[in-house]
This record gives structure tokens, C-alpha cells and sequence, in this order.
């Protein structure tokens, strides 16, 4: 077998595993946001999350500076 086909299969495993990371990480900020924003902030919740699931991490940080009531 040669060594370039043992190479891009090894870096397609890393591409998929680094992808599934991005996306449990994705999914854990829009539950914690979602989960936060019930408690502590005054506008909906749900908007809150939709915010984090299109823009993740500019998401979180809008909420943190203007979505919370109190930091």
C-alpha cells in the first residue's frame, strides 16, 4: 500500500474528528447560552440561541456584553 493513501486517510480522520469537535462545541455554547439567558437575561431566550447558532462565537460574546442583565 503506498504511503500516500495511509497519509490522506489519516488526515481525513483528523478533518472529521476536528469537525465533530467544532460542532459538540457549537451545540454546547447554544444550550449553555439558552440555558443562561432564561435565567439572567431579560430579552427571549430562544433569540439568544439562534444568535449563537448562526454566529457561535461572536454569538456568545454579544450575549455576555449586551444579553445579560447582570455579568
Amino acid at each position: 500500500m503506498p504511503s500516500s493513501i495511509v497519509l490522506q486517510s489519516g488526515g481525513a480522520g483528523f478533518v472529521v474528528l476536528f469537525g465533530l469537535v467544532m460542532v459538540l462545541v457549537t451545540l454546547a455554547l447554544i444550550v449553555w447560552t439558552f440555558v443562561d439567558a432564561q435565567e439572567n437575561s431579560s430579552h427571549p431566550a430562544f433569540l439568544w440561541a439562534l444568535v449563537v447558532f448562526f454566529a457561535p462565537f461572536l454569538g456568545v460574546v454579544l450575549y455576555v456584553l449586551i444579553g445579560r442583565d447582570r455579568l
